[in-house]
């Protein structure tokens, strides 16, 4: 019989960085590459997640907009890997404005996952997507968000989840929360890759010393036929998601490359080598 134990070992030896992590507010450790998990269907969360885990893997991202906790969670069991090992974080949807509806959000998450605790949650977006980018009537949400963040902070402070934070949110929305809050959000995940990047909203992060996460890396694909990206990346004789995610590591940004084929998940982890300050800032200064 084939010792997965050992081979998992074997594996995340390979791949350094999936040993390293970041140090949250609070002094939780944060590993600094994360499996993603949207628009999986669970058969696919669940074959990825275990896979990934297996491979040295020790956080996969996930949310109750996916529909597929469920799945994440029984990977997570059933991958031979402790749960204290794993970090998992999940989110409250962002059409649900009420504190009563964070609280049963988060419970239910909990239950899905089943997984005893969750490592991260967060509140998906500041304002329900079917109005994020088209507000005409420019409503803010900010007693809103307020009142959900209370029950991010309830489920923090029971220890029902270790870290809390949000996703989506700019320098307004996330300085509303500071005037109210009692504990600070930990992170904010918002889109981050080469040729879309936000300056101002990554260094306002850091002087509250909040950990930016980065989805969606690789632009959901599209890099992959940048011509200027592909010269650098051929220069380190790595891949163009490759060289995404190291650019986004160099930053002490958190990358959550999604993927469900094998292939892929660990070659997104072979990002051991360093891009030059100069190769830097032609990244920088490259357009979406």
């Amino acid at each position: 019989m084939e010792d997965v134990t050992k081979k998992s070992d074997e594996s995340r030896l390979r791949y350094v960085i999936l040993q390293e992590t970041f140090t949250l507010q609070n002094k939780l450790t944060i590993p600094k590459i994360g499996l993603g998990t949207w628009q999986s269907s669970p058969e696919d969360a669940y074959n990825a997640t275990k896979f990934a885990i297996q491979n040295g893997y020790r956080h996969v991202d996930t949310a109750a907009a996916y529909k597929n906790e469920e799945a994440v969670g029984k990977a997570v069991r059933d991958s031979g890997v402790a749960r204290e090992e794993i970090f998992v974080t999940t989110k409250v949807p962002a059409e649900l404005k009420t504190y009563q509806e964070a609280v049963d959000s988060i419970d239910a998450s909990l239950k899905k996952l089943d997984l005893g605790y969750i490592d991260l949650i967060l509140i998906h977006a500041p304002r329900p997507w079917k109005i994020m980018g088209n507000n005409p009537e420019n409503k803010d949400f900010y007693l809103e968000n307020i009142d959900v963040w209370k029950a991010l902070e309830e489920a923090y402070l029971s220890g029902k989840v270790k870290s809390i934070g949000v996703s989506n949110f700019d320098q307004k929305d996330l300085q509303n929360i500071f005037d109210h809050c009692d504990v600070k959000p930990m992170v904010n995940q918002f889109v981050y890759h080469i040729g879309r990047t936000n300056e101002e909203l990554l260094a306002f992060c850091k002087d509250h010393e909040i950990l930016v996460e980065g989805y969606s890396p690789i632009a959901t694909g599209r890099l992959l036929d940048n011509n200027a990206v592909k010269t650098i990346a051929e220069a380190y004789g790595k891949s163009i998601p490759q060289l995404s995610i190291r650019y986004l590591l160099q930053k002490d940004i958190l990358p959550l490359p999604k993927s469900v084929h094998e292939e892929y998940i660990a070659d997104n982890a072979k990002v051991d080598f360093e891009i030059s300050e100069e190769d830097m800032k032609k990244l920088d200064a490259l357009q979406a």
